[in-house]
């Protein structure tokens, strides 16, 4: 064999070795990396930014739904709401499952035939005996009713101090942010009765919300500490609360006015600073 053709041979032997030799060096590589690399998994359903729609007095769960953000966006003490519905276990709803919110009788999907909803929220359903023999009447539950409102006086308070750092927009901030240090005080803008005192809904951290009459809620949040308890009455400018950043970028206290559950402007209710 002539020299030249020699080289050439022995280059080319080279090239395709070095050749394979990489491509099994990227093949081992992308099985190391995708041994290594974990699945990225969303446990956690987002919650529909959509108002809350009930049907004939009944609304249908939805993902990332709880009994306390169900109470909120219909104005109601998630304990009338679990007692309406027959729930012993606030925690535990599924997606589909039909609560009552409103007070007007309506019967819940899947109920037996010719069953009727009493107030209270218990289902009665009339017995027919065997014969036919004239069906016996089931005894109505006693009525449970919740703690009336305590009246609102004329006028709200603003809840802190604090300039305003984001304002109430429809859709995309549903009440008004205020600037605040920890620990400063946060008082009730208006008489009423808790009906929320804890960090259960996800985004407003530790969370009061007061019930001021059938129609409104006031509702703050990313508390360092919570003063009141559920249940308990609170008068307008009581400290219910220290301010904080929990589940927040900051210190800051977020101020929600609801009418009938609905998110409504707060700066409609308070006064002019």
């Amino acid at each position: 064999m002539k020299r030249g053709a020699l080289i050439r041979t022995r280059f080319l032997g080279h090239t395709r070795a070095l050749a394979v030799g990489f491509a099994t060096l990227t093949f081992l590589a992308a099985c190391t990396t995708t041994g290594n690399q974990a699945p990225v998994v969303d446990r956690l359903p987002s919650r529909s930014t959509d108002t809350a729609v009930a049907t004939d007095g009944v609304y249908t769960v939805k993902a990332g739904d709880t009994l306390y953000s169900i109470a909120l966006d219909f104005g109601l003490d998630w304990r009338e709401l679990a007692r309406a519905n027959n729930l012993s276990d606030p925690s535990k709803l599924s997606i589909g499952q039909k609560l009552r919110v409103t007070g007007a009788p309506a019967a819940v999907a899947g109920g037996a035939s010719g069953s009727t909803m009493e107030d209270s929220g218990v289902e009665v359903t009339p017995i027919t005996p065997a014969g036919g023999a004239k069906p016996v009447e089931a005894t109505p539950a006693p009525e449970i009713k919740p703690p009336a409102p305590v009246a609102v006086t004329l006028g709200f308070i603003w809840p802190h101090p604090g300039e305003i750092i984001q304002s109430y927009k429809a859709g995309v901030n549903k009440g008004i942010d205020l600037a605040a240090k920890v620990g400063d005080p946060v008082v009730a803008s208006q008489a009423g009765r808790v009906v929320y005192s804890g960090n259960a809904l996800r985004g407003y951290g530790n969370l009061i919300i007061l019930k001021h009459d059938n129609n409104l809620l006031t509702a703050y949040a990313h508390n360092k500490t919570l003063l009141v308890k559920e249940g308990e009455p609170v008068t307008k400018g009581q400290k219910i609360a220290e301010a904080g950043q929990s589940d927040s970028d900051r210190p800051k206290l977020h101020f929600e006015v609801r009418k009938q559950g609905k998110p409504v402007d707060p700066m409609d209710y308070l006064p002019a600073r």
